[in-house]
């Protein structure tokens, strides 16, 4: 029970179709099994519901709520609703993030409205949310923010677009740590590697029209750490350990779930 009685507001909690689980969604079940009364938000709804459902017959408490991170009035209606259900936001999860889906490469070529698309769902997403979070957690002097960024930010990849707003997602969380540490907010990012997740396998194999076990032998031999990709319970048990009070010294962290990847820089 490490969140106990808390409140943990998760934007980003559905998911993709696939035979494995989301970031979102693990965080989401891991936070209500350790206690927290979990809000799920995320753009589909019938997804959300999903993951609360799963966490009621576990016997936790979630409440699903639809919201899309590219508009303001979503993001004022879902921390209204998780206000007026529990008074107090404790936690807060940005698990929101796209790609360029194979136009993220060359600038010259890579279509303005594509980068426009990632700058403003990874990293506008995360400022609209934070902004109405942040004056919550400042008058409660307490409260932890986690977005989940990538190690790309910081690993030579070909996605220009993905790459450039996951590195903005850290600088946004490494200014926001530092001006809100006196108010007692602690914020801190998660740079997650190679994972065998819905959104990262079935992509993949639909685009590139490959087996799921291809794509994931492929990206398993890029991982230092035992030849495996990680799963989304690495990134939900390293969500947790930060929103939990066992973090409370921990703020403008980039922890790397990466199995090693990013080890390789240098």
């Amino acid at each position: 029970m490490r969140l106990k009685d808390k409140v943990a507001l998760v934007v980003g909690a559905g998911q993709v179709a696939g035979e494995t689980i989301g970031n979102g969604r693990a965080t989401a079940l891991v936070f209500a099994r350790e206690g927290a009364k979990v809000v799920a938000v995320d753009r589909d709804l019938a997804s959300a519901e999903e993951t609360a459902a799963l966490i009621a017959k576990d016997g936790g408490q979630c409440v699903a709520l639809r919201g899309d991170v590219s508009g303001n009035a979503d993001c004022q209606a879902f921390v209204d609703a998780c206000m007026q259900r529990h008074g107090r936001i404790d936690v807060l999860q940005y698990n929101v993030g796209i790609h360029g889906e194979g136009q993220d490469g060359d600038p010259t070529v890579l279509p303005e409205q594509v980068w426009d698309r990632v700058m403003d769902v990874n990293v506008k997403g995360l400022y609209r949310v934070s902004r109405l979070v942040l004056p919550i957690m400042r008058q409660q002097a307490s409260g932890a923010i986690t977005a989940i960024s990538s190690i790309f930010a910081v690993c030579s990849v070909d996605r220009l677009a993905y790459k450039t707003s996951k590195a903005a997602m850290n600088a946004f969380c490494h200014s926001v740590a530092l001006a809100y540490a006196k108010h007692g907010v602690r914020v801190n990012v998660i740079m997650p590697g190679l994972m065998d997740t819905p959104i990262a396998i079935e992509y993949r194999a639909k685009v590139e029209g490959r087996s799921r076990q291809s794509v994931r032998d492929e990206r398993n031999a890029k991982v230092p750490l035992r030849g495996r990709m990680g799963t989304a319970w690495d990134t939900a048990n390293a969500s947790l350990f930060l929103a939990s009070d066992e973090a409370q010294f921990i703020t403008g962290a980039l922890l790397p779930v990466d199995g090693g990847m990013g080890a390789r820089i240098g």
